[in-house]
Order: structure tokens, then sequence, then C-alpha cells
């Protein structure tokens, strides 16, 4: 990628790779805004793959560290900010707690800002992988030590304090930049998809990897029950480790000609925006980009009221349903609502913190230490 020479001086950007999350395009989003600020941006990856990895803007810096994982990119992230020497480094997810090493080990005059996207508790909760259950025992020994703690939500700002017995003062919540100019831009391009044409049945979308996290197959169980009842159909963008599942699911339900897990799509704006319904159907959440994206083209909202996030985002339910967490039943029912016509279109006001301005001035003080 090139990289365009600017004026203010250098800032870094770690994650692990561009593997298709909201927070890998968050980033991706707040990058090409910053350096419109007048900064050099690098955005170093510990390995660079993913999805997103094409859409990294031509005004950021990629730097591929070459690492087979997140903790064995430690050595190169040092050699980096010895090489280069930016003025701050922002890193997300599991990166966090190696910035704060790498910063140690370097030896340098460096900020260093952590920013947590999803609720800990929840991530880390019940899992198998040891070094997620060790997790918040690192951040209370990594964490007092950045230069600033992001929270993406209050809920998420409040969940951090607790699993780590940090003061919530001591954190701030800052919004992710998800309304941008492009994001418009881009929902305007054309829809080949045949469900889109006219005359056909009304199509409810979600988006999002194919996880558990993202109880998709609550969901399918909850569109099967609209389905009795109304004609409609059912799009599903991401891919994930539980497609094997979720196809089978959809096949035992005969869902087959009405449900579809069409993949990671690059673009899935026109379809937000084409959509009857967005549909977010999360165990838990952190600050779902894809709700808030959705809102600001207009389409109607169904959301469970999971932590965190869509309570926050909804306004209590002002501009969207709330529904409780894992219930087809009421999932359907708010669908059903959806799909009548009888919940007005979110209004710009619902998004209108969210927009991109606003959050990369908040992270440049932040990382400068203005």
């Amino acid at each position: 990628m090139t990289n365009r020479m600017n004026v203010n001086g250098r800032l870094a950007f770690f994650l692990p790779g561009l593997y298709g999350g909201g927070a890998e395009r968050i980033m991706l989003n707040l990058a090409e805004g910053i350096t419109a600020h007048g900064y050099s941006v690098d955005l170093v990856l510990a390995r660079a793959e993913g999805p997103f990895l094409t859409q990294v803007p031509d005004s950021v810096r990629l730097i591929d560290l070459h690492a087979s994982r997140v903790l064995s990119s430690l050595p190169a992230l040092v050699r980096y900010l010895r090489r280069e020497r930016p003025l701050a480094l922002l890193s997300i997810l599991h990166a966090n707690i190696i910035a704060l090493w790498a910063r140690r080990l370097a030896g340098i005059p460096l900020r260093v800002i952590v920013a947590e996207h999803n609720t800990l508790s929840s991530v880390t909760k019940g899992v198998a992988d040891r070094r997620w259950r060790a997790y918040p025992v690192l951040a209370r020994w990594f964490y007092p030590s950045a230069d600033g703690i992001v929270a993406v939500s209050k809920g998420v700002a409040v969940d951090l304090s607790k699993q780590i017995n940090l003061p919530l003062d001591k954190i701030q919540v800052i919004y992710n930049p998800i309304v941008t100019p492009e994001l418009f831009e881009k929902s305007s391009t054309p829809i080949e998809h045949p469900w889109f044409q006219a005359g056909e049945p009304p199509v409810l979308l979600a988006v999002g990897r194919l996880t558990i996290q993202k109880a998709f197959d609550v969901l399918i169980r909850a569109f099967a029950l609209v389905r009795k009842d109304i004609p409609v159909r059912l799009l599903i963008l991401g891919e994930g480790e539980q497609r094997h599942a979720l196809q089978g699911l959809i096949n035992k339900l005969g869902l087959e000609q009405d449900a579809c897990l069409l993949g990671f799509v690059p673009n899935p704006y026109p379809y937000m925006a084409h959509a009857a319904a967005f549909i977010l159907s999360s165990r838990w959440e952190g600050l779902p980009t894809v709700l808030v994206e959705a809102m600001s083209l207009g389409t109607p909202i169904v959301s469970t009221d999971c932590p965190s996030g869509p309570r926050e985002i909804l306004a209590d339910g002002k501009f969207g349903q709330l529904v409780p967490v894992d219930d087809p039943s009421a999932l359907a029912s708010a669908i059903k609502i959806a799909l009548s016509s009888r919940i007005s279109h979110p209004p710009r006001d619902s998004w209108k913190a969210f927009e991109h301005e606003c959050v990369e001035e908040q992270y440049i003080k932040l990382m400068l230490g203005s």
C-alpha cells in the first residue's frame, strides 16, 4: 500500500489481522479518517491476512509482522516501534496485552492506547482456550500502564471495570466512527441478488461472523415461525465456524428456498438499505457496528437486548425494537411488527453520535495526550 507523507507525525494501529469482524472494519474507517487530519498512519498487523485486507485505504501504510499468531508477533512489534518511533500506538482485541508489553521492551517514549470492543465477561465466559481464561488476569496487570483505555460503549466500560478491578473513571467511552460518507456511497451500489428484484417477498437481513455469539440459530428458528404466517426471506451475510451447523438447521426446518447463508460480502450496505428489516440476534456484543450502519441507512431494526450496546444505540427501544436474548418467539413477534410497517424508520439523531469526524478528533486527542 502507498502512503502519502503527512505533516503532523506518525500514528500506529496494531491488530491481529483483518478477519472480517466489526472491530477490524471500524479500525480501517478510523485509520483512513485520521490521515485526513494530517497524520501518517501505519496499520500494523501480526499477520496480514483476512477478507478485509483488500480494503486497506491507499492513504494507510500496511505493516505485516509475519507472525503465526499475536503472541509471537512481540519481537517484530518491538523492532517496528524502535525503528519507526510512532507518536502513539492504538491496539484492539487480544493485541492489547502485546502492545503494552512491546512498549516496555522497546524502551522508547510512546503513548499506548488500548480499546475494548466487546464485553470481556461474555468473551471469556466458559471458553476452553486457556489464553482467554487468563486474559482478565493479564489485563489487571497490564492495563493500568496504558496511557488511555477506551471502551466503545458504556456497557463495555462498566463490564471492563468490574472484570479487571479498574476504577470506571479510568476508562473513556468513545463510540465507533461508523457513519462515514463512504457508507452512504457504497449503499447506492446496485444489488444483483434475485431476492431484491421487484415483486419478490421482503428480505430480512443479518450480518456477522457465523459464531455462537451472533445466535443465528435463534434467528433461523424465529424466521421459521414468521414464515408460517408471512411470505418472507432471510439473508445472512458472513462466514465462520458455525456455517455447517447453521446450514443443517436451515435444512432441518425446510427453509432452503427462503433462507440463505450468502457468505462474507465486502459491501453489505446495499443489502442493508434495501432490506425490509435488519435483525441483530446476538447473545452479547460490545457496540454492534452493523446496528448503527443499518440504522443510518434507514432500515427498521429488531435487536436482542444483549450486553452491551443495542439498548444504548437504540435509546432504550426508541429507535428500534428490543427483545430478550435466546427467545425465538419474542424475536419472531418483533419481526412481524417490523414487516407490518407499524414502526418508523430511525431518524438522523439516532446515529449522529457515531459520525466519523467527532470520533476521530477524540481518538487523536487521546493518542497525543492533548
